[in-house]
């Protein structure tokens, strides 16, 4: 027996079926992550009022975050997600992985992005004084500093959901990265 299940529109409240609504018209669907918040009356709008909130950094710069955190999370939901739309935002196949695997070598810039946040998403905050560095020398400013951290925390919360409940994968899985004991 699964413990834990997707609500369906008519299972939620009424606030949350307009969500509901406004993904299907966006997305084409409801993801199960999103469903599985709208079971709290509040938390599906909230988080998608953090998710969506205005970042100093661009899209493809908040993917690479997400790669990161989820990747050091491993949860195979927001991995097999942020793989689409990393994608989508104009990453290869390859550039993915090797996001993924904690490297950008195609993007000097991108690559302090990355060990920055893995950096900080392991050590809890406390990234290394050369990881710091790099970020900022890369041309990052503090005010992206915070957008790091806050796309770290609203990472967090959903790869902590999936791993806490493992619902279905409502998107391509993405595929295990082979890491070796450097990475």
């Amino acid at each position: 027996m699964e413990r834990f299940s997707i609500p369906t529109k008519d299972q939620v409240s009424e606030n949350n079926q307009a969500i509901f609504d406004n993904l299907e018209k966006a997305l084409g669907f409801v993801p199960n992550l999103y469903a599985f918040y709208a079971k709290n009356d509040t938390a599906l709008g909230d988080y998608l009022n953090l998710q969506n909130r205005k970042s100093t950094l661009k899209a493809k710069e908040r993917e690479v975050v997400n790669l990161i955190v989820s990747q050091v999370n491993n949860c195979k939901y927001c991995l097999s997600a942020h793989t689409v739309l990393g994608k989508m935002n104009g990453f290869s196949d390859e550039q993915v992985l090797e996001l993924r695997s904690g490297n950008a070598s195609f993007d000097t810039k991108i690559d302090a992005l990355v060990k920055f946040t893995k950096s900080v998403a392991i050590n809890r905050g406390r990234a290394s004084e050369e990881e710091k560095e790099a970020f900022f020398n890369a041309g990052y400013t503090e005010a992206n500093m915070i957008d790091v951290v806050i796309i770290i925390g609203d990472k967090i919360i959903s790869n902590y959901i999936h791993n806490l409940t493992g619902f279905a994968i409502d998107f391509p899985v993405a595929e295990d990265l082979q890491l070796t004991e450097a990475n």
